[in-house]
């Protein structure tokens, strides 16, 4: 598969992980994808899993047309947009950092409007995610294509009008993981305590939740 993109993640953590793998498993090539992750054991986990190239600063990492992934946690989103480099829209720019306005982003970075809001889930870990996206101003057709190709790498992907429902998106497929494995470890332990033995109603439970979820979609 020939894809005209290059992809650059800032962050190299779970969720970088996650994207460059789906990536390369739907047809990208590792020259096609570089990471910028400061610290460095986690810059050697991912060089050597992935033989994608690393860099320790995101200068070094850039250039002209890249996709830019923020990937970092939340408390390090300022810092890493101010000491990006990036500047004048030469970059689309996607975050997946949850809780950041696109409006904090842009004045982070000086002034920008080629950016795509993205709020993944846990379970893209595994490539079977949802994500739901926002375009800022000044984002395409073929840019938001290019987001959901990305992001489509490890799961479904659905577009969200109004960047104020992003809280809502966070609260459901954001969240709503955690409560779906509460629910499990629930009906688990109501199993064992009518006399199961843990590894069944763990089994029992598990395979219910998947079947039932199965069955809704």
């Amino acid at each position: 598969m020939n894809i005209a993109m290059n992809v650059v993640f800032i962050g190299g953590g779970n969720m970088a992980d996650a994207l460059i793998g789906g990536l390369l498993k739907s047809g990208f090539s590792v020259q096609q994808l570089r990471a910028v992750e400061i610290d460095g054991a986690a810059r050697r986990r991912l060089a050597d899993k992935y033989r994608v190239e690393c860099f320790d600063e995101s200068r070094k990492a850039l250039r002209p047309g890249d996709i830019v992934v923020f990937a970092v946690k939340p408390q390090q989103m300022k810092e890493a947009a101010r000491f990006s480099g990036l500047k004048e829209n030469a970059n689309l720019v996607i975050s997946i950092a949850a809780g950041i306005a696109l409006a904090s982003l842009a004045r982070w970075l000086g002034g920008y409007a080629r950016m795509i809001r993205a709020m993944p889930n846990t379970p893209a870990l595994i490539g079977a995610g949802v994500t739901g996206l926002f375009a800022f101003a000044g984002v395409s057709e073929p840019e938001k294509r290019q987001a959901e190709m990305i992001l489509g790498a490890v799961g479904s992907t659905v577009w969200i009008p109004e960047e104020a429902q992003m809280d809502a998106v966070t609260a459901v497929s954001g969240s709503g993981p955690a409560y779906v494995f509460w629910f499990i470890e629930q009906l688990a332990a109501a199993g064992a305590s009518l006399g199961l033995d843990q590894e069944t109603s763990k089994k029992l439970a598990i395979e219910t939740v998947l079947g039932s979820a199965r069955l809704a979609a």
